[in-house]
């Protein structure tokens, strides 16, 4: 509530719209049900999977490590963010049009950016912890101790919060005038700057320098960070090593592609208004298949995880 708190009170009483309505995928509704069923599944999957990372780095000391931690945060992230978005559209898939009131969908908003803006921060950081420990790896210790890493992770929370408190202000500041029907499955930013009948244009610059700001500067990161473990892997002695390196790596790569490459459809571009169709199905890409993929491929491959994972298990089995 503290967007609607914070916005003016001419902008409110400017406002005609109390509500608006998701559409959702209405050529796909005939098979709504299916679709609903399909996506509970993979969001169950999504959640049971980043719980998972984050009961056995909290129970097994072995994970205790930079980046595990990294990855805790950013499984906790994860399941926060898909919580956002797919429960609503899980009800869209079964009933229909769904509506959502004029504070909720900028609450919204606000949380799914911010998550997926501190999320991409994080992903830079935990490239740049996977360099350190790679590319030199006497040092790790000193440099990625537990005082960095909270110090990481507080400023990539800082840095989104500020970032996108001040990009949702501004468009909860436009007027809406109708129609009320936003043409995607969650309060996105787009598809609302498109429902104003306020001159947009600053606007909408703000949310593309800000968004490429964000995606680009953490993709940067990642690209230099990887492009040297490359490097480094290229020298390693043994066949066998660099063929395991090269595996993490190149899943790794996948997932980054797909997270980085979805959002970048949507939001790097001057006019926020442009693809909104396409949109909806590169955010399903987003919203569903990554969060996923995520848990599957960082660690769930992991012989250490499937060692800590038995034997977590076992402790549950032997305690009964």
């Amino acid at each position: 509530m503290l967007l609607w708190k914070e916005m003016p009170m001419e902008m409110k009483n400017g406002t005609s719209v109390q509500e608006f309505t998701l559409e959702g995928f209405p050529v796909v509704q005939h098979v709504g049900k299916v679709l609903f069923m399909v996506h509970l599944l993979a969001y169950l999957a999504s959640l049971t999977g980043n719980v998972v990372i984050v009961t056995i780095t909290c129970v097994d000391s072995r994970l205790q490590t930079p980046m595990y931690f990294f990855l805790s945060i950013f499984s906790i992230g994860e399941c926060c963010f898909t919580s956002s978005v797919i429960p609503k559209l899980l009800v869209i898939f079964l009933l229909g049009r769904q509506t959502i009131s004029f504070p909720a969908c900028f609450i919204q908003a606000f949380v799914f950016i911010f998550l997926g803006a501190a999320g991409f921060l994080l992903m830079a950081v935990m490239s740049v912890d996977r360099y350190v420990a790679i590319c030199k790896p006497l040092h790790y210790p000193t440099i990625m101790n537990l005082r960095t890493c909270l110090l990481l992770v507080a400023a990539c929370i800082a840095l989104g919060l500020t970032l996108i408190t001040v990009l949702v202000v501004k468009v909860s500041q436009l007027s809406f005038c109708g129609p009320h029907v936003i043409p995607h499955f969650f309060c996105d930013l787009g598809p609302l700057i498109h429902l104003s009948c306020s001159d947009t244009r600053s606007v909408e610059m703000l949310v593309f320098v800000l968004t490429s700001c964000i995606l680009l500067a953490s993709l940067i990161i990642t690209i230099i960070a990887y492009s040297s473990i490359v490097v480094t892997i290229v020298c390693l002695p043994s066949a066998k090593e660099r063929r395991k390196a090269f595996s993490t790596c190149s899943s790794h790569l996948i997932v980054l592609s797909l997270m980085y490459g979805s959002c970048v459809f949507i939001y790097v571009k001057p006019k926020q208004t442009n693809r909104l169709e396409s949109n909806r199905g590169a955010a399903l890409v987003n919203t569903v298949l990554t969060p996923l993929l995520n848990p599957v491929i960082y660690t769930l491959r992991n012989k250490q995880v499937h060692q800590a994972l038995r034997e977590t298990m076992c402790r549950i089995k032997i305690s009964r």
